[in-house]
């Protein structure tokens, strides 16, 4: 191990960084020595990040890897996330928790501090060469939004996308951003391989209730248009209304204003599920709801012993999203969902099929 000499507000400071050919590299940092300086100095050690017109700070690194094995996952066994940290700043978002990974901090360094893996597409179309990819489903987007505002400048999805479909890799996609429909010509290709998705998180179509939980997201109704447009270019997509909010938007009037508005588009709703709180989140949620919603903070107590809510609270959600998917017949037609006395969700993603067919 060797030291490098670092300098924070004119203070000498001495930080081990790994053993490389070269003591200073031209380009980005690794994530490692990013943690390394976070931890010595705090974000203010970031003297090459990137400070932009929407207030964030932007820290190009080097991965050393794309692909990330998961376990637990429904539907994905490997995900994949070009950026690290998200400027919509949704206060239940689990990822907040992956921060400390960082030295960063999951409350408001999650959204102001955003590292970029600029070397991200390279690393993964060499990882899907490899011989023994056997081309599962991936998740994109799992622990970031990958349409965030700052991808308008990077392209590192639209990249991954080519990667993807290059390798004939199927991809479920994860996001609240309508920049999606700019990639619809690549998605559209990739929803004809076996396990391809674009899944449109939509929680909650109340634009107050929105602004508060997900404070820098586009307002549902650009959300719903941009999967309407997605649909018509013949994308596997739909609205996942996940998570819903325990108190704040699991009201039933607003479960039942989300579906029929999503109706009212003619888009389906794919799934739904009742927000859980693990370590880092559960912090900022609570300091956060605190403010926001002091009379929830007593019952918060009793429903979220444990990471996830009990399950008969959970079930009860679920009967209200399923009495409300099973609406007037014409706005379910509309919106491509099940017959009524068919009752769940239009499931548009395929539980792990596992090695795709397609050639």
């Amino acid at each position: 191990m060797r030291y490098i000499d670092w300098r924070i507000n004119g203070e000498p400071l001495a930080l081990p960084v790994e053993n490389e050919p070269l003591l200073f590299d031209l380009g980005p940092p690794t994530t490692r020595r990013v943690a390394d300086l976070v931890r010595a100095g705090g974000v203010a050690a970031l003297t090459d990040a990137d400070r932009r017109a929407d207030a964030a700070t932007y820290q190009e690194v080097r991965c050393r890897s794309a692909l990330n094995q998961v376990s637990g996952m429904r539907y994905f066994e490997w995900t994949l996330n070009p950026y690290r940290g998200c400027t919509h700043g949704c206060h239940y978002c689990y990822a907040r928790r992956y921060h400390s990974q960082f030295e960063l901090g999951a409350g408001d360094e999650f959204a102001s501090v955003i590292l970029v893996k600029t070397n991200f597409v390279d690393v993964l179309r060499r990882e899907l060469a490899r011989p023994s990819w056997t081309r599962e489903v991936i998740g994109l987007g799992t622990a970031t939004d990958v349409y965030q505002p700052i991808e308008g400048h990077y392209k590192l999805t639209r990249r991954t996308l080519e990667a993807l479909l290059d390798a004939r890799s199927p991809v479920g996609v994860i996001t609240k951003g309508p920049m999606i429909v700019r990639d619809k010509d690549l998605l559209a290709r990739l929803s004809a391989i076996e396990g391809s998705s674009v899944v449109m998180s939509i929680p909650c179509s109340d634009e107050d209730v929105t602004a508060r939980l997900e404070p820098g997201t586009a307002p549902p109704r650009q959300r719903l248009r941009a999967v309407r447009e997605l649909l018509d270019a013949g994308v596997n997509a739909g609205v996942l209304m996940s998570p819903i909010v325990p108190g704040v938007s699991s009201k039933p009037a607003l479960i039942e204003r989300t579906i029929a508005d999503a109706a009212a588009a003619g888009v389906p709703v794919v799934g739904s599920n009742v927000m859980h709180l693990q370590g880092g989140t559960r912090e900022h949620f609570m300091a956060w709801l605190a403010e926001a919603y002091p009379q929830l903070m007593a019952g918060y107590a009793r429903l979220y012993v444990r990471d996830y809510a009990p399950k008969p609270y959970c079930d009860e959600v679920k009967s209200v999203v399923a009495a409300a998917l099973c609406g007037p017949r014409p706005n379910r037609r509309q919106a491509g969902l099940p017959d009524a006395g068919r009752r769940g969700f239009r499931d548009i993603r395929t539980a792990r099929p596992g090695r795709s067919g397609a050639t």
